[in-house]
């Protein structure tokens, strides 16, 4: 295994992530995404996202 279990644990205790304003490309809410956004990418709330990824 390596490496790969103590950088997941690392990654894991490295403490709350930032989180980043953005606002839905599906919905225009104003909503928070544990990213940067990068303009010209969509960026989801998180009902969108959920609805999207049931699909």
């Amino acid at each position: 295994m390596g490496d790969f279990g103590r950088n997941k644990d690392f990654n894991r205790n490295s403490g709350p992530r930032q989180m980043h304003k953005a606002t839905c490309s599906e919905c225009g809410k104003d909503c928070e995404v544990p990213f940067k956004p990068v303009e010209g990418r969509p960026v989801f709330c998180r009902d969108c996202f959920m609805k999207k990824r049931s699909y």
